[in-house]
């Protein structure tokens, strides 16, 4: 599986690709310098991202996971930069309940690029699985303007 690094204010984030989609990002993950056409244009986005000047991801995602993972992953795309739901919104959309929101939402193999940071609990932040864990939500969410009373 091709990976690569990049050094970012989050950290060294791993980037993997696999038939010629992104299928995780991880914090100090496996380390690589692989050079391929679709891992430059990633870490190109997550660094354009991280500086805030993008704001829309534009690559070929392939995350595993079954099908209400799947649904959760699309619902999290879904959610436009510098906005966000709880995991009652997205369990009420997809006909579930907030703790397999929640599960989804920590199982996400690819943070940042799907978004999970923007799904909150009805009273406060939630969770946050990625490396850091709050502190790097609410980066995220800071960098986004995407929580008002943390800006």
């Amino acid at each position: 599986m091709p990976v690569t690094e990049i050094e970012t204010w989050l950290g060294r984030l791993s980037i993997c690709e696999a038939e010629e989609a992104i299928t995780e990002v991880h914090w100090n993950g496996p380390a690589g310098r692989d050079e391929t056409p679709l891992l430059r244009e990633a870490a190109a986005q997550v660094n354009a991202y991280l500086d805030g000047k993008l704001e829309t991801f534009d690559l070929p995602l392939s995350p595993k996971g079954g099908d209400l993972h799947q649904s959760v992953f699309q619902a999290m795309l879904a959610i436009p930069y510098g906005r966000t739901r709880t995991y009652g919104d997205v369990a009420k959309e997809l006909g579930t309940y907030g703790q397999p929101v929640g599960q989804a939402c920590g199982a996400n193999p690819i943070p940042i690029i799907i978004p999970c940071h923007r799904i909150l609990s009805a009273n406060g932040l939630g969770g946050y699985s990625g490396a850091g864990g709050l502190d790097t939500k609410i980066a995220l969410l800071k960098l986004e303007g995407g929580y008002p009373f943390l800006v």
